[in-house]
């Protein structure tokens, strides 16, 4: 018999259907020579501390760092996750070929290969890795099935960040529990640190403190109204009344004449294809959706077969997808909600002529085992209000990276009164190529960066201005205040996360530094989450706040190594490169093990009797 095991039941009855083995036994289906199981994700975890050694059961400094001298991995204490595990083992010892249909990605291949240890496989082992649930994809994944070595540095990649999870988050909980929470010896309060939860929380509480600590300054903007329309000087603000009241006086009663008037055309590209984060981004700009709330909508999307694989960081599509396209474009075609064909006009625009293929959209040496998210081409039918949007952002997105540039002109026009100059701007869209597949329509074309898809920089047109001409004026002196940055929200923060803590606006850059970002695409949701159970950060509207237990906590960690996003974003690129055969598991965990002493040996040197107050009686390994 081929036993084939898949991440959840869902998933193994598609396989099941497929493969013929439609015979339901207990805990598997069975039929045509093949025996399809399945996980309910994890049944294996690390062990834990008292599992090495009965004195860890207890927290004590003097027990302190744990470094284990070989890991183990042991069944998750449940009794429905034991009976399947029983299941599986059975089947497994009598299998003549195993089919690993785990989802195709890191901790789909850690998941499995634990399963496998502790069944102690002996059997040859193949790999299905498949983008898409379509039953076209799962028969061409069976006709091209892979070797299961090909996926070993994956595995070890999974390994690698599981280790050092343990390592971080077990000694350095305990460590800073007993050191500075009020509780002795655990029984209370518990100070949960992690290798992502805590520099993500660091990156929350510097922005919490920039905005308490902000002191506003008055400012004065100089400007005036010509013909209707509001130049402002192009002196910038003045930064006390006096000054601004000295330009005020110089060009009070003056005519205001029109120096230079030019018009500049531009084009704006469509918006790459979506990664997880920038679909995550988006929902939560647009609709308020958690990453969690998205990242679970859109797993469900892949499961129905809706969409392809989600948990993903690239934008682009590989070259082997080019001759799909016409066929997701016709399924699109199709789609109808309430009767409604709401991309049929989209799609039909490109028909009758072979879809543009660009380098921007198809680019197989940025895709690693996955492309971006796009539609299957599946019609969709019954979804929920909150999958619709999902999906709907998906499609349109797709449908948009086939369309041409939006093209605008950007119109500037200068203007002095006596010596001070004066400048106006405004966009006028001469084709919006593109945009006509956004919620938004054209009106949108030139969006800024932060309103991706959503908001748009609306820039009026101007009336037609003439070089030379002169007129009466009204200028205005006016008095603002520079404002404080602005709180972290859930999209703010995983493009934070993304990029280690740095600013940064322009697509092409942020995407060179996604190598160094902190977490996962598919785990910061869960972080995220993890710091809001812990009460450490708490949600006000759209707004994340540093609670004053997540300050205190990140004020007594004075280890760089524990808060520093970019040391985080360093770790992660080494897992990165352990994925892609460029860095040795053994020694990322070998540097984790002297760092984790390092932070030992310098916390128990702190002599400051330092004590945190009231945190949740939550831990954890994050």
């Amino acid at each position: 018999m081929i036993v084939c095991i898949a991440e959840k039941p869902s998933v193994a009855k598609d396989i099941a259907r497929i493969l013929g083995a439609e015979r339901p036994c207990s805990g598997y289906m069975e039929g045509n020579n093949y025996q399809v199981t399945w996980t309910f994700g994890h049944l294996c975890e690390l062990k834990e501390p008292d599992d090495y050694f009965p004195n860890w059961k207890h927290w004590s400094l003097a027990a302190l760092p744990m470094i284990p001298p070989r890991f183990g991995i042991k069944l998750i204490e449940d009794e429905g996750v034991k009976r399947q595990f029983a299941v599986i083992e059975k089947l497994y010892h009598s299998a003549e070929l195993i089919i690993n249909c785990g989802d195709a990605g890191q901790e789909g291949e850690l998941i499995q290969r634990w399963v496998m240890q502790k069944a102690g496989v002996k059997c040859p082992v193949k790999r299905l890795w498949i983008s898409s649930m379509t039953d076209e994809a799962i028969r061409e994944g069976f006709a091209n099935l892979k070797e299961q070595g090909q996926y070993q540095s994956l595995y070890l990649a999974g390994l690698s960040r599981a280790v050092g999870d343990w390592l971080l988050g077990m000694n350095a909980t305990r460590l800073y529990t007993l050191k500075y929470g009020n509780n002795s010896y655990g029984r209370g309060q518990v100070l949960s640190i992690g290798r992502v939860q805590t520099p993500t929380l660091a990156l929350i509480v510097q922005r919490q403190k920039e905005i308490d600590h902000f002191k506003p300054e008055p400012y004065w903007v100089l400007a005036t109204v010509y013909r209707d329309t509001q130049f402002t000087a192009t002196r910038g603000r003045f930064s006390s009344r006096e000054e601004g009241e000295r330009a005020f006086s110089t060009i009070e009663g003056k005519p205001f004449t029109i120096t230079s008037v030019t018009k500049k055309k531009g084009a704006e590209q469509p918006r790459q294809l979506y990664d997880l984060t920038s679909l995550q981004v988006d929902c939560n700009r647009k609709f308020g959706f958690s990453a969690e709330m998205t990242l679970n909508t859109i797993q469900t999307l892949y499961e129905r077969k809706l969409t392809t694989y989600p948990r993903v960081d690239t934008q682009f599509l590989s070259d082997d997808i080019y001759p799909k396209c016409p066929q997701i474009m016709n399924g699109l075609y199709q789609t109808a909600f309430a009767g409604q064909r709401l991309y049929a006009g989209l799609v039909k625009t490109l028909g009758g002529k072979p879809l543009p293929k660009s380098r921007r959209v198809f680019d197989s040496s940025k895709v690693t085992d996955h492309h971006a998210i796009i539609p299957t081409g599946v019609p969709p039918q019954g979804l929920t209000d909150a999958e619709r949007k999902v999906y709907d952002l998906i499609a349109r997105r797709f449908i948009a990276a086939f369309y041409p540039d939006c093209k605008f002109a950007t119109t500037t026009v200068l203007g002095k009164v006596d010596e001070v100059e004066f400048k106006v701007s405004g966009k006028e869209i001469l084709d919006p190529g593109w945009r006509v597949c956004t919620d938004g329509g054209p009106s949108q074309c030139a969006a800024s960066e932060e309103g991706q898809g959503g908001t748009a920089r609306n820039e009026s047109l101007l009336p037609a201005f003439t070089k030379g001409e002169s007129g009466p004026h009204t200028p205005t002196l006016t008095e603002k205040q520079t404002v404080p940055p602005k709180h972290y929200t859930e999209a703010s923060l995983l493009r934070a996360m993304e990029t280690a803590g740095k600013l940064v606006e322009d697509e092409t850059l942020r995407a060179a530094m996604k190598e160094n970002g902190i977490g996962r695409p598919s785990s910061r949701a869960g972080i995220i989450e993890t710091l809001f159970k812990r009460h450490y950060i708490r949600r006000k509207r759209k707004n994340i706040e540093a609670t004053e237990t997540g300050i205190a906590l990140i004020d007594t960690i004075h280890e760089k190594l524990l808060t520093s996003a970019e040391l985080t974003g360093i770790w992660e690129k080494k897992l990165r490169d352990i994925e892609a055969n460029k860095y040795d598991a053994a020694q990322f965990v070998n540097e984790l093990k002297r760092q984790i002493n390092d932070i030992v040996n310098d916390v128990l040197a702190d002599n400051s009797n330092r004590k945190i107050g009231q945190i949740e009686n939550n831990a954890g390994k994050q």
